[in-house]
This record gives C-alpha cells, sequence and structure tokens, in this order.
C-alpha cells in the first residue's frame, strides 16, 4: 500500500473531526491549495482508507441509554458453525459491534438498547435462539468516560 506523507494524515486528522467539510475547508485547514488537496482526497479514497462518512448520533437523547458489552462463547467451532452464528448476529439492529476475539469467550458483541427490560427481551428472544450458544456473560456501561472514532494518525 501506498504510504501517507504527513499532509495525507493531517486531511485524514481534520476529517475524523468533521466529515461534513468541503475541499475547500479542508485546504484552508491543513494549509494547502484546493487542487492539491483535492488529489490528495481522491488518492486516499482510491486507496480505501476512508470507508465511509457517517453522522455519530447521541444513543442517549434517541433513549438508547443501555450498553451493554456481551462474551459470548460457542460449543463447537466449525467454520460453518461460526459463520451461521455471525450470519445471525448481523441480523439484530440491537447489536452494535460484534467481534471474534481470543481468549476465554469467542466474540465480543456491543448491544444498545432502551433499558434493562429491552435488554433482557433481546437476550431471551433473540440471542438465546442462536443455535451453539454455550455462555453469555454480560458487561453494563455504568457511565462513558471516553468515546472516540478517531484513529490516532
Amino acid at each position: 500500500m501506498e504510504s501517507l506523507d504527513k499532509t495525507d494524515r493531517r486531511i485524514l486528522q481534520v476529517l475524523q473531526q468533521d466529515a461534513r467539510l468541503n475541499t475547500k475547508e479542508i485546504a484552508h485547514k491543513i494549509g494547502l491549495s484546493v487542487t492539491p488537496t483535492y488529489e490528495r482526497l481522491k488518492k486516499i479514497e482510491k486507496l480505501g482508507i476512508i470507508k465511509k462518512n457517517v453522522a455519530l448520533l447521541d444513543g442517549e437523547k434517541l433513549g438508547k441509554s443501555m450498553v451493554a458489552y456481551c462474551n459470548v462463547s460457542l460449543q463447537l467451532h466449525s467454520l460453518p458453525l461460526l459463520r451461521k452464528f455471525e450470519a445471525a448476529i448481523h441480523k439484530h439492529e440491537e447489536v452494535m459491534e460484534c467481534y471474534h476475539v481470543a481468549g476465554n469467550y469467542d466474540y465480543l458483541l456491543k448491544i444498545v438498547v432502551d433499558d434493562m427490560k429491552s435488554y433482557q427481551l433481546f437476550i431471551t428472544t433473540k440471542l438465546a435462539a442462536i443455535e451453539n450458544i454455550a455462555n453469555v456473560h454480560s458487561s453494563f456501561v455504568m457511565t462513558e468516560i471516553k468515546y472516540s472514532t478517531a484513529f490516532p494518525l
């Protein structure tokens, strides 16, 4: 992969703070003219470094005040069973993130719901309906101390 120089990294830092900025605004912030900034942006996009632009929403203000992290162990670990679990997880909007992990558990899920009753309903009617789950261990967020979507560059 083509390496990024200091200016490319500065562009990415600016975009991670506000992806709504246009090329002219980015150029102004990094001290470069518009044309080279545009060309660098196109190169960065072509490299696939920017996956997509999204709006980050406030879950509390949307009534999604319960955040839980679920560690899930599977009974059996064949590739078809792993893929089946992953496909089932994709169907549930409450699961905001899912990672296949090494360690004591097989998967780490980030679940966001309205409240404890909603969480219990998710666990008992949706997660428990997925085949091959051996164990689920939940941890609940009490206070968000740090949250960032920006990668250090």
